[in-house]
């Protein structure tokens, strides 16, 4: 369905080399996801090249700019259809992801595809505040991914409780820089913001990448409850 060439050489400007079954697996999603969504609202995103663009593409995206340990643990929160976190998984199998999201059926999408490709991953049904309060997960991960609209000190507070000291959070947002803006909200939560990269995917569009890094342990009165944190933000 995708061209294959294509996501290979997009991938290869990221420093990430894809071999022949990350390929099959690559093709197998954009198959999936457009047949899921001719039944179940996954995404606007259908086009074969603008699937590889604007999802594999952006997803393999913080891999330029982060290093994982083999065998990493990492979390996508609110990972709708598994975007960053199923990209990743595909490019480096040897990380263990766990897709965290409030909405079901989107979570059967991604499970369906982990089923079908023997890859490692968790399907968590579950808001992230409550994930991040659960000792099961709070400061458990090496990593964890956002491609989300909220504001970053929304973001944090949802994110950086699931980190383990020295983890690695990772902000996929637009074109906006808000690095300043969410700064404070991110020192209150132990995390300290190493860099902001901005780029373009290769279609034109512009995104940034906020890589915060977990540097002391996040006080144990956050998270708070979702309305707390939307009405009260750090």
């Amino acid at each position: 369905m995708i061209d294959i060439s294509l996501l290979k050489s997009q991938a290869n400007e990221l420093g990430v080399s894809l071999d022949g079954q990350a390929a099959e697996r690559f093709d197998l999603l954009a198959r999936m996801l457009v047949d899921w969504n001719s039944r179940i609202n996954l995404t606007a995103i259908t086009e074969p090249e603008d699937i590889v663009v604007k999802h594999f593409t952006d997803s393999l995206s913080p891999l330029a700019h982060i290093s994982l340990k083999e065998g990493a643990k990492a979390a996508d929160v609110g990972c709708g259809a598994g975007f960053p976190g199923l990209p990743i998984i595909i490019a480096r199998p040897d990380v263990k992801m766990t897709f965290i999201d409030s909405v079901g059926k989107k979570l059967n999408f991604t499970r369906s595809f982990l089923e079908k490709t023997d890859l490692f991953g968790e399907t968590l049904h579950m808001r992230a505040e409550d994930a991040g309060a659960d000792p099961l997960y709070r400061e458990s991960f090496d990593a964890v991914f956002t491609r989300a609209v909220a504001p970053l000190n929304v973001l944090a507070e949802y994110c950086l409780p699931l980190l383990t000291l020295g983890g690695v959070y990772v902000s996929m947002k637009g074109a906006d820089d808000e690095a300043a803006a969410g700064a404070g909200a991110v020192d209150i939560l132990g995390g300290e913001i190493k860099k902001a990269v901005s780029l373009k995917l290769p279609n034109g569009d512009s995104r940034s990448l906020l890589i915060i890094r977990k540097v002391s342990h996040t006080p144990t009165n956050y998270p708070r409850k979702s309305k707390k944190i939307a009405a009260r933000p750090l």
